[in-house]
């Protein structure tokens, strides 16, 4: 399942994709009062969604509800494509048409790990880590597919990187990696744009990887069931059409359940959280002549089974 948030007369609201359509969550919750969603499975489905009474906020609050309504709204949400013409106005918006936004709009925590591809810590001159490199994104570095990644004035050294992102679905500390699937709602895509005159300059990251518009995410959250191995998907990015980054998650050095365990130990998980997971080989700051972003460009990141996420670029 594909979980969407999606702007719809100035207001945001929750999706489901299904097929080349978008599933409105309140809208189907509406279908439902009206009984006009039909056969036994989705009705029965349909009860799942009932005892919560209303539709819920925001993502957050939807990936809080759990896995079995999740479920639950992936079949109450088919059924509600399946009316298609029948369907009650606003019920069904065609994804052409949909404006997505970032898929969690105000995460609590945006926690990415640097070093993540040896080859990439190589570029960089340094050696693979032997344990992970954690930092922090702020809240504002948050947009959404299509949104402008916004070149701050103070820095002429703005860079790529393409990581896949997992969405952490339940609170948890002192999570085993054997149960570390347990917290897992999904994946997306997060660009996790860098200024490298910043990042040298301070000898740390939270400044250079914090500027305004800095954590393009999207285009969706996908459900770990559409996924059958996260750590085997091509990862790449274009910039104005040219591929710069080229590898697969099966490269990562820290895998997704260990990441989950590890910062448990000593770091409370809540529901929305992200987690990014590194970018492979290829960055600007790397290249020979350097290659950084200016505005009028247009980069987009792909990861397999989850998408491409597109921003243009926009000159301080």
């Amino acid at each position: 399942m594909k979980l969407v948030t999606y702007e719809s007369a100035k207001q945001s609201r929750l999706g489901v994709v299904h097929g080349d359509l978008v599933v409105d969550v309140a809208g189907a919750y509406g279908s439902i009062a009206n009984a006009k969603i039909g056969d036994a499975k989705v009705a029965a489905a349909a009860k799942v969604l009932r005892k919560l009474g209303r539709a819920p906020y925001d993502m957050i609050e939807l990936l809080a509800l759990g896995e079995k309504y999740r479920q639950a709204l992936a079949v109450v949400a088919g059924g509600a494509a399946a009316l298609e013409k029948k369907a009650p106005k606003g019920l069904l918006v065609p994804l052409v048409k949909a404006k997505l936004r970032a898929p969690i709009a105000h995460p609590q925590k945006i926690t990415c790990i640097g070093l993540n591809y040896a080859d990439h810590a190589r570029e960089g001159g340094h050696e693979p880590p032997p344990a992970p490199i954690f930092f922090l994104k702020s809240h504002n570095t948050i947009c959404g597919p299509g949104d402008p990644i916004k070149l701050p004035p103070n820095s002429t050294q703005v860079d790529y990187e393409a990581e896949m992102a997992v969405v952490i679905g339940k609170h948890g500390t002192r999570i085993s990696e054997a149960d570390a699937h347990k917290y897992i709602a999904g994946y997306t895509i997060l660009h996790d744009v860098s200024a490298r005159d910043m990042q040298f300059a301070d000898n740390q990251w939270f400044r250079g990887k914090s500027c305004d518009t800095f954590a393009p995410t999207g285009p969706w959250i996908v459900t770990p069931d559409e996924l059958t191995d996260p750590h085997n998907l091509r990862i790449s990015l274009t910039l104005n059409g040219q591929t710069l980054q080229d590898s697969n998650t099966s490269n990562l050095i820290f895998k997704v359940p260990f990441l989950i365990s590890y910062l448990s130990q000593s770091v409370t998980w809540e529901v929305g959280d992200l987690i990014s997971t590194g970018t492979p080989p290829g960055v600007g700051f790397a290249r020979k002549p350097p290659l950084f972003m200016k505005g009028g460009d247009t980069v987009s990141v792909s990861v397999e089974g989850i998408g491409t996420l597109t921003n243009p670029v926009v000159g301080a």
